[in-house]
């Protein structure tokens, strides 16, 4: 099974989410950003990268909190999703068109990519702050 990462931060009660680049079956959706992990790369590895490489911003690596499976273009994924923490929002964007803080309430009404919106109970379980 491969693997992807999503990372988690949370303010307040609000979720750090971002809108993909338009183009590709994820195009324009909402997602907590993340992305495959290497192979020899571990998961706090994968998320450090990804926010180098999307966000240009450093990251601290949390807890794991929650899994979810998922099928894309017939393979069987897993993504887990950990809570992490921005040192700062002053981002370069290079894969997203924009990003915002937002309630679980709010993601659930947005355009959000599946295999993460399949994380929603476990965050609501998390009881984050």
């Amino acid at each position: 099974m491969r693997r992807s990462v999503a990372g988690i931060a949370c303010e307040q009660g609000l979720f750090f989410i971002a809108q993909r680049l338009s183009g590709g079956d994820m195009g324009d959706k909402w997602e907590f950003p993340g992305g495959k992990v290497e192979e020899g790369e571990s998961d706090a590895e994968a998320l450090i990268r990804e926010y180098d490489e999307e966000f240009g911003a450093p990251v601290t690596v949390g807890p794991l909190l929650g899994t979810a499976d998922f099928e894309h273009h017939g393979i069987a994924r897993q993504v887990n999703a950990y809570r992490i923490y921005l040192t700062h929002t002053d981002f370069r964007l290079t894969e997203h068109t924009q990003w915002k803080w937002a309630s679980l309430e709010e993601i659930e009404t947005l355009d959000f990519v599946d295999s993460d919106r399949k994380l929603v109970p476990d965050l609501r379980k998390a009881e984050l702050s």
